[in-house]
């Protein structure tokens, strides 16, 4: 029992020196995520008056808009059956909510049937004990999951096991200002080797003094291992256990990341813009790259206007070599094993709903995720999209072109180690460390996370 409580209280304690971040970058940020702070209760329905329907609490981090497309989804479900009535919840950004949930006493006890977790959460909730995996509702079906994208399964599948539905995933992207490209006469850059070159020829053209506009952002530095083929962590990147140690001091793979970084800023080629710049510096016109997640070209499109064409291309790999894909980020669903059978059948029938192709549809169209189902493709509504926006169609196709084998590291303390790498690039662009010893601090003090969780939760 005391470890029990031990293990509860260490985790408390870990949280509370997180901020928010991945909430901060990926899709959170880029829809106002978090902003609003009201629970949605699927289109103002009295959860009390339910007329015998077994009621689903669906936990979500979807504000703005993306709540709205929440409700909208949720009440289209509510109308279509009469057995399940789902309640959706906002529970705040991403590491709230998950800080909510690894606060609960036990499966019984969270309060939500379903929650959506991004991706940093993946190892925590694998091990946690409080979910029925994915997988056990697919084998007692036979769910065709081949009408589902691979990579975005890969991501939440874990020894042969999917253990999350994949909901709202995004990939990042080079977002580029085609006229300041075309003015300029240079191609689009594939690594950070030949945006070096690229930034230097566009400073020289005089169509801009920032050549990319570059957050310090730990993902990117997943991103970057992830094209290098190289792991973060031990236990095959935290797909075969929770890590124990990072590896990355010993194949180099953030130190070849951190000096190509810190050669761009010396340059001027991307000056430190901090946590919060990137986007904004792209979308004034200030700079002419700008990295941002699949999820955010609705709103860059938005913003930009008729001011300039936006271009997207892949994400860069580190050196011309490299020869990797990129890993997904945003958020999946997960089952909360209850112990309620009938409450555990409406959550599976509302997930299926959620990944059918009409869902999917609309759920792509009005947040700009990527349609989990592959049927999506082919309706008329995707097709007038890209149509549209045909920048979106790089996103389908950098997903399409990376490999199962390229979905990123899993860890219970990823959070922090998000946390940990984005301090020491900072200390690193104000010239107060070199890249060699940031990723020596980095791989110090992610290592006392990992052995400390471990101790308590062995």
């Amino acid at each position: 029992m005391f470890k029990k409580i031990a293990s509860r209280l260490m985790l408390v304690l870990m949280l509370i020196t997180l901020t928010a971040c991945a909430g901060r970058g990926d899709d959170a940020k880029t829809n106002d995520a978090g902003k609003d702070t009201k629970s949605s209760e699927s289109a103002g329905k009295d959860a009390d008056s339910q007329d015998g329907k077994t009621t689903i609490v669906f936990w979500h981090s979807m504000g703005g808009n993306l709540n709205d497309a929440i409700d909208h989804l949720v009440s289209e479900y509510n109308e279509s059956q009469d057995k399940y009535f789902v309640k959706a919840e906002f529970q705040g950004e991403y590491d709230d909510a998950l800080t909510k949930l690894r606060s609960s006493a036990s499966g019984k006890d969270v309060g939500a049937d379903l929650v959506q977790v991004f991706e940093l959460g993946t190892r925590y909730m694998i091990d946690s004990g409080l979910i029925k995996p994915m997988q056990d509702f697919i084998d007692e079906e036979n769910y065709d999951t081949s009408q589902l994208e691979d990579n975005l399964l890969a991501y939440y599948t874990v020894d042969g096991k999917l253990n999350s539905m994949p909901f709202n995933s995004s990939t990042p992207l080079l977002y580029y200002n085609k006229d300041m490209f075309e003015e300029a006469g240079v191609e689009v850059p594939k690594s950070l080797e030949e945006m070096k070159l690229v930034g230097q020829k566009l400073k020289e053209a005089g169509v801009t003094d920032m050549p990319i506009s570059f957050s310090v952002y730990g993902w990117w530095i997943d991103q970057f291992m992830n094209k290098q083929g190289l792991d973060l962590f031990d236990n095959e990147n935290g797909r075969k256990a929770n890590p124990t140690k990072s590896v990355f001091e010993e194949n180099g793979g953030v130190t070849n990341i951190l000096k190509a970084w810190k050669d761009l800023a010396d340059e001027g080629i991307a000056p430190n813009v901090g946590k919060q710049g990137g986007t904004p510096e792209f979308n004034s016109g200030t700079s002419a790259m700008t990295f941002a997640s699949t999820a955010s070209l609705t709103q860059i499109l938005s913003e930009v206007g008729d001011r300039f064409e936006v271009g997207t291309a892949y994400f860069p790999k580190v050196k011309d070599s490299d020869e990797n894909g990129v890993s997904i980020g945003g958020a999946s669903l997960y089952a909360i094993n209850s112990g309620d059978e009938e409450k555990m059948a409406g959550t599976w029938d509302f997930i299926k709903f959620l990944v059918s192709v009409e869902s999917q549809t609309y759920w792509n169209a009005n947040t700009g995720y990527f349609p989990v189902n592959k049927g999506v493709l082919d309706t008329q509504e995707f097709k007038d999209l890209v149509e549209k926006s045909p920048q979106f169609k790089t996103a389908i196709d950098q997903l399409h072109d990376s490999k199962p084998e390229d979905q990123g590291a899993l860890a219970t303390v990823y959070q922090e180690s998000r946390q940990i790498m984005e301090k020491h690039i900072e200390d690193m662009l104000n010239g107060n460390i070199s890249p060699e010893d940031a990723s020596k601090k980095m791989a110090e003090e992610i290592d006392s996370s990992l052995e400390s969780y471990n101790k308590v939760n062995q």
